[in-house]
């Protein structure tokens, strides 16, 4: 089974830029997508065999997130259940079967962090999200969530240290996370890989590889014998961010 991830920071402009001819050729069964940027009505996108599932933040031209799926959920979720954390499009949640996928895009806590304290609130609350589905069945969560966890994760970690996605703060709410029964497959597989999904526009920073690694599939303990690979698809154009994979057995 296939997964990607991608935050396409505005899914207009990526199809303005192949996505749909990356789509096509990721050939994912669950293709899952963040900061879509947009609302109802405003792109006509649909791939043959593919359901898709939409969460619009009440913002116009904010956040957002998809999920393109080849196989028909038990049911979907859109949000937390949180009034608080519910309007800006973040989570989509499908029940499967054996499993429950998860797209988020976590809030960033903004220049100056002054959106830190909100952050902090948010990692607790989707994290006990996760947990009440972990409770039921093994959980997915895919997505731009905005924390470089260690050093290896960026180009410059000296110099990002107090920097939204860099802070201590954040950095312990995600190990906080994969303490609490979570495993970020991609370190699971690659302990020592340097790769990176993001990469500023500024500064040429992508043609310097002077990047983040903030882009996840996490999944829960349990499925860790099923992780066959993860892959970070740095080639992939379209986005500041690239694809990230997944194949489970």
């Amino acid at each position: 089974m296939k997964l990607i991830s991608w935050n396409v920071n505005g899914l207009r402009a990526c199809e303005g830029k192949g996505f749909s001819e990356i789509f096509r050729q990721l050939d994912a069964d669950f293709f899952c997508l963040q900061e879509t940027k947009m609302q109802a009505g405003q792109l006509d996108i649909a791939f043959e065999g593919y359901e898709s599932y939409w969460n619009y933040a009440d913002k116009k031209g904010y956040s957002g997130t998809a999920i393109f799926t080849r196989h028909k959920p038990i049911g979907v979720t859109y949000g937390i259940g949180i009034d608080e954390h519910d309007h800006e499009g973040r989570v989509i949640t499908l029940e499967m079967d054996d499993f429950f996928l998860v797209t988020v895009y976590t809030p960033n806590s903004q220049d100056g962090l002054k959106r830190l304290d909100y952050r902090m609130k948010w990692e607790d609350d989707f994290r006990t999200y996760l947990l009440q589905l972990d409770a039921r069945k093994p959980v997915i969560v895919c997505g731009d969530m905005n924390v470089a966890h260690n050093d290896i994760d960026l180009k410059n970690p000296k110099s990002n240290r107090r920097n939204a996605g860099f802070t201590d703060e954040e950095r312990e709410k995600f190990g906080t996370l994969l303490g609490s029964g979570f495993t970020d497959t991609f370190r699971f597989l690659y302990p020592e890989q340097v790769t990176y999904s993001w990469w500023s526009y500024r500064f040429k920073a992508r043609e310097k590889n002077a990047g983040w690694r903030i882009d996840y599939f996490v999944t829960s303990q349990r499925l860790d014998d099923r992780i066959a690979d993860a892959k970070i698809h740095t080639d992939i154009m379209g986005s500041d961010h690239c694809p990230v994979e997944l194949l489970l057995k």
